[in-house]
């Protein structure tokens, strides 16, 4: 395979999946690591994609809000088992909120039937709830993000200044050591960042793909996050510098 073949077929993996890592791309393309990672430094320089911890991620995915229906086939494994454990950590009677993320409506799904208040922008989490009749569901209202399928703007805003809530549980585009938690589209950072005021216990649900970038719109800094759960194939290292700015990292091995 010649050189320029390799990158156009690492872009299109890249955009294919969403994100991909640096050991397998090594491997889809016959080539050492080294390579791989030289060939990334080179594509982002370029625009073709973003750099990650360990990989790289479309540039779509860091820069546009993707449409409900692709997000939820990336990494859908991870994020899985991210919400799975996510569930451990509510309690009979918790107020708790979710975002519009495909993981938080993992998590819907895992929920059992038990006394919860659960306030959601998301569409998609609100019905996945309909149908347990111990979990009271509060809808934020607001502008409607037909890509998202969740509520956003002023309305949905201004919604959660009327309530209060044990643990929040909020995905996102981008985390990064120095930079916090970060945002694709301006109008979910800012309701995200609303969510965040209103709890005293803020779990940020994000598998490996998300370590390392910083997208368009900074959410939080580390001092407003609590936790962090992740999937085992994030670096040890970001465990322990997180560790380090006093946020808890829960990590699932596979």
């Amino acid at each position: 395979m010649l050189v320029v073949q390799r990158w156009q077929k690492i872009v299109q993996l890249v955009n294919e999946r969403g994100s991909i890592r640096v050991t397998d791309l090594s491997v889809l393309c016959d080539v050492t690591e080294e390579t791989i990672r030289r060939d990334l430094d080179k594509l982002e320089s370029e625009g073709k994609l973003i750099r990650s911890h360990g990989g790289a991620i479309s540039v779509r995915e860091v820069h546009a809000e993707v449409p409900y229906s692709e997000r939820e086939t990336i990494n859908e494994e991870q994020k899985r088992n991210i919400a799975l454990e996510a569930v451990k950590y509510v309690a009979d009677h918790d107020r708790i909120i979710l975002d519009a993320s495909t993981t938080a409506w993992y998590m819907a799904q895992h929920l059992q039937n038990r006394p919860l208040i659960v306030i959601t922008n998301s569409l998609k989490v609100a019905i996945e709830l309909s149908t347990k009749d111990k979990i009271e569901v509060i809808s934020t209202g607001g502008q409607l993000s037909a890509r998202s399928l969740s509520s956003v703007g002023p309305l949905a805003e201004r919604s959660l200044d009327h309530y209060h809530v044990d643990k929040a549980f909020l995905s996102c585009k981008g985390l990064h050591l120095q930079r916090g938690i970060s945002e694709s589209n301006e109008q979910q950072a800012l309701i995200k960042r609303k969510m965040i005021t209103i709890a005293d216990h803020v779990t940020i649900l994000a598998d490996y793909s998300k370590i390392g970038t910083q997208a368009l719109t900074q959410v939080a800094s580390w001092d407003s996050i609590d936790r962090v759960i992740t999937d085992g194939q994030t670096d040890m290292q970001i465990v322990s510098d997180l560790l380090e700015v006093n946020v808890e990292v829960v990590r699932i091995e596979s």
